[in-house]
């Protein structure tokens, strides 16, 4: 029972680092209607600038900030320089574009840093003892930080200005535009956003594998946005629900004879929900003005 309850709360804590990433796909899709496939290797962005200054400056909370900042910086140049142009162009040509600006951040990535992997150890945090549980400690700051994050930006978008108007630019961006909300920096600020959450998770991943490599945000990319279809693309309770879900079920296949065919079961579980419900958990159906 003890091994049962470790390993879900595992999974909450591998769950929330892709939940936080899929709030990135999520709300992008959901204000812009696209999809951004260079969000998981914005992750590796942030890592790599979390390895250059920590050997640097040897400070984990700064250099986590200041990838934060690199991040954002990233995201906003992203959408200015490759997105923005093309924002009446037809959806295939975005996600085309998507995919080029991916792959030209991994090959920039590796041009600088090589392809061998660096080695980056944030924390030595050990174990802690809670109520005969054996618990990581980085588990559950991934956890308690991740949840925080998730309850701080629910309440961002539900009671703030700029809140309510990205919830107007999501439901009609051409009435949002008549009552005088830019929709240019409204989708700048929801890509500053995803950025910075990308840049958490991308620290809490350091302090669960110790690495970092050009490609280390493909993987963790494609099952955040596989969380976010399975919650429901464009529905941030469900972005978070589909992390939590999707973390919970790879820790447990992970610590059972079900270890090699995680992915599998992962992605079939997509499948299913999608033939089920094909908007998604908490998605809902949209009507198109035509």
């Amino acid at each position: 029972m003890l091994g049962f309850i470790t390993t879900f709360i595992d999974g909450l804590s591998l769950g929330g680092v892709y939940a936080l990433i899929a709030l990135g796909y999520t709300m992008v899709y959901g204000i812009a209607k696209m999809l951004n496939f260079a969000h998981g290797d914005i992750i590796m962005v942030g890592c790599y600038t979390i390895a250059v200054f920590f050997a640097s400056i040897g400070l984990p909370l700064v250099t986590i900030l200041i990838a934060i900042i690199v991040c954002v910086i990233f995201g906003i140049c992203v959408e200015r320089l490759a997105y923005r142009p093309l924002r009446g162009a037809s959806p295939l040509a975005v996600l085309i574009t998507a995919i080029g600006v991916s792959y030209l951040l991994q090959s920039l990535a590796q041009i600088i840093f090589g392809v061998t992997p660096r080695n980056v150890v944030l924390f030595k945090l050990g174990t802690v003892n809670v109520l005969g549980l054996k618990l990581k400690v980085d588990t559950l700051i991934t956890l308690f930080v991740a949840a925080a994050i998730m309850i701080g930006l629910t309440l961002f978008v539900n009671k703030t200005k700029t809140g309510r108007a990205m919830l107007a630019v999501s439901e009609d961006r051409g009435a949002a535009q008549l009552m005088g909300i830019s929709v240019n920096a409204i989708i700048a600020i929801t890509f500053a956003i995803g950025s910075a959450l990308a840049a958490v998770a991308g620290s809490f991943t350091i302090m669960t594998t110790f690495e970092v490599k050009n490609t280390m945000g493909a993987l963790p990319g494609i099952k955040a946005f596989t969380a976010a279809v399975i919650g429901g693309i464009g529905s941030i309770p469900g972005a978070m629900l589909g992390g939590l879900l999707l973390g919970v079920i790879e820790m447990f296949c992970n610590s059972s004879d079900l270890a090699s065919y995680t992915i599998a079961i992962e992605f079939s579980l997509l499948i299913l929900i999608l033939l089920v419900k094909p908007t998604g958990l908490l998605g809902k159906k949209r009507r198109e003005k035509v």
